[in-house]
């Protein structure tokens, strides 16, 4: 798909990782309208890259439609809004857990349908999910956030197929730890030796290439965690305990720490 000239709606751009996307689309020529909830920074973006600001709470039942209806007719949908998801199960009151799914999950879903009935009838457009590589490997202390990200894989794969016909693209963006901004940069955790990392440029990067090559699936990381995550899929208990012996369930423990207060 052609961006130059296109509409692309993108969710969570007061984010780092959103900010990037925006970024990127603008500089390929789409016009951009931007969501999040912080409008002191969302307006500033919009201003900056000429594009439209619609702040929006996509925890709340209705906002996804209400944003659609205010963006207007959009050519590209990029779901990135998120919510941390990390820690425990236990430690989640029920509220908590429905807005994860609500954002995380929820959202994405309601607002594809929405979007893919008018590119169905114009037989055009593109839906991006910006998921994670925590939807290919669960780890400990994110049960919730992996639901939410295993969820929005399979997702996203079976809405491929059933909009292939119709011309319309779908695509899946997997980014591991993204240093500089975003959710794992602002926890500030410090990762075992030999874990990579990948940028919010990176990030953004992939997911025009995605838009324009319709791409179903990109991973964003280093080959060490592409490679578990590949192993993850065919060996879960191997890959788990490879996991715990490297290290991975104290970032697991320190992620959930940091980000306690963005639930």
């Amino acid at each position: 798909m052609r961006l130059e000239g296109a509409k692309v709606l993108v969710t969570g751009a007061t984010g780092g990782i959103g900010a990037a996307l925006a970024t990127a689309l603008a500089g390929r020529g789409a016009h951009v309208v931007l969501s999040g909830r912080r409008i002191d920074v969302l307006e500033p973006l919009a201003e900056r890259l000429g594009g439209t600001a619609v702040p929006a709470d996509l925890a709340e039942p209705d906002a996804p439609a209400a944003l659609l209806d205010a963006a207007g007719e959009i050519d590209v949908l990029v779901a990135n809004a998120a919510l941390p998801a990390s820690g425990l199960l236990s430690d989640y009151p029920v509220d908590a857990i429905d807005r994860a799914l609500d954002v995380n999950l929820r959202a994405p879903i309601v607002m594809a349908k929405l979007a893919a009935e008018r590119m169905v009838a114009r037989r055009t457009g593109h839906l991006v999910f910006v998921s994670s590589l925590a939807g290919k490997a669960a780890s400990g202390h994110a049960s919730l956030y992996n639901a939410t990200k295993f969820g929005l894989r399979g997702f996203a794969l079976a809405l491929r197929e059933d909009l292939r016909p119709h011309g319309v693209g779908v695509s899946t963006v997997f980014p591991g730890f993204i240093r500089d901004a975003g959710m794992f940069a602002d926890a500030r955790v410090t990762l075992p030796f030999g874990v990579g990392t990948r940028t919010p440029a990176d990030v953004a990067r992939a997911t025009v290439r995605a838009i324009e090559r319709d791409t179903a699936e990109t991973d964003v990381a280093p080959l060490a965690l592409r490679l578990g995550a590949a192993i993850s899929g065919v060996a879960p208990s191997f890959a788990a305990a490879v996991q715990r012996r490297t290290g991975g369930a104290q970032v697991g423990r320190d992620l959930a720490a940091a980000q306690r207060g963005k639930r």
